[in-house]
């Protein structure tokens, strides 16, 4: 299996809009009740924390890359 590099901004941003799924889901199905105006925050405020998460290891990963070397491709 081929190794990939880990993209920690991808899995919050899946994570925060599962729960955004949830929450929603649970509220429509009536087992609880969310107000509407949860949902906003928690998805644009769960984007902008993957963003910046996505962006700081992006940085970290091209510094390594630079640090030892290695091209684009890993190889």
């Amino acid at each position: 299996m081929l190794r990939h590099e880990p993209q920690p901004g991808r899995l919050l941003a899946g994570t925060v809009l599962v729960a955004a799924a949830v929450l929603y889901t649970g509220d429509a199905a009536s087992a609880w009740s969310v107000p509407w105006w949860v949902l906003f925050p928690l998805v644009c405020g769960g984007l902008w924390v993957a963003a910046a998460v996505g962006v700081f290891g992006h940085l970290v990963r091209r510094r390594r890359r630079r640090r030892t070397g290695d091209r684009v491709g890993g190889h």
